[in-house]
């Protein structure tokens, strides 16, 4: 079964060009269902059914997983199944009436502008260290990219002249502009700190950790979270919350909604319209604040 797996995640990237951050979901969720079904001696692929596909999904449930985390599991699993019966491995579709639980849409978890500035002001920018943590934070909200394309953005990828970046995600590419504060950054990490960071190593990757190698995603999550602390913000800060905050920022000061799915590189704008229920609250207390009959 995990030979199939890999198969599903070979297939999901090289002919359907997945996302990285989808990739690894599929490769998570389903090689946690593996080993539940191995746990119920089911090894072969053809004894794979709904009773014990459904018996998975109430486990995920008693032991408290969020109706998100098994929705996206849900999903996950139907696309396995999907394949498998697309490549004659199963005969039918046990996932037919398998429905993913209602999951309450809130609204993105964001900062606030003072939070963003206070976070900013952090690294120390007399070290190497510093200037690259700065030059990945002030990329990261001027962007909005996802970490995972933070961390492979390439020297070629950047055009501090005109300021933009080229985001590669799978077949698609896009052009994103950024502002001044990470043009005068990124020139500040090029200048004093990059070349001593990488050092020896043959690299064109643009952030490096200490010892000249690519950063890791966890490793940038803990330098967010480690200057979050120090600016004295109570929540956790994770790079998707910088990613909420530059879409909320940008639609707060009028940008239209295509233009950020656009930004983004979401797919579908239904995804991009959850960054609309900020303005709407927002809109809801003026309204409530300023009409005489409200």
């Amino acid at each position: 079964m995990k030979a199939a797996l890999q198969d599903f995640i070979t297939y999901m990237s090289e002919v359907k060009k997945a996302s990285v951050n989808t990739i690894m979901s599929y490769q998570n969720d389903l090689t946690k269902l593996i080993k539940h079904l191995a746990d119920q001696n089911v090894t072969d692929i053809g004894k794979i059914n709904e009773t014990n596909l459904n018996s998975y999904i109430l486990n995920m449930e008693r032991e408290g997983m969020s109706p998100a985390t098994v929705s996206r599991n849900i999903a996950s699993i139907k696309a396995f199944i999907l394949y498998l019966v697309r490549k004659g491995r199963l005969q039918n579709d046990p996932t037919e009436r398998m429905h993913a639980p209602k999951v309450e849409k809130k609204p993105p978890q964001t900062l606030s502008l003072d939070q963003i500035n206070g976070l900013m002001e952090q690294p120390d920018i007399t070290t190497m260290k510093g200037i690259r943590d700065k030059a990945m934070l002030e990329l990261l909200y001027a962007t909005g990219i996802r970490v995972s394309e933070l961390i492979s953005i390439r020297l070629e990828d950047i055009n501090l002249k005109n300021r933009f970046l080229t985001c590669c995600n799978a077949s698609k590419e896009r052009i994103i502009p950024f502002g001044n504060m990470a043009k005068q950054a990124l020139e500040n990490y090029f200048m004093k700190a990059r070349t001593e960071l990488v050092g020896n190593m043959d690299t064109n990757i643009c952030f490096t950790n200490l010892s000249g190698e690519p950063m890791s995603r966890q490793g940038f999550w803990k330098i967010i979270k480690s200057y979050g602390k120090i600016a004295g913000i109570e929540d956790e800060i994770t790079p998707q919350i910088l990613r909420n905050s530059f879409a909320v920022h940008m639609i707060d000061n009028g940008a239209d909604i295509q233009s950020i799915q656009e930004l983004l590189g979401h797919s579908d704008v239904a995804t991009t319209q959850v960054y609309m229920q900020n303005r709407n609250k927002k809109v809801r207390e003026v309204y409530a604040q300023a009409h005489p009959r409200a």
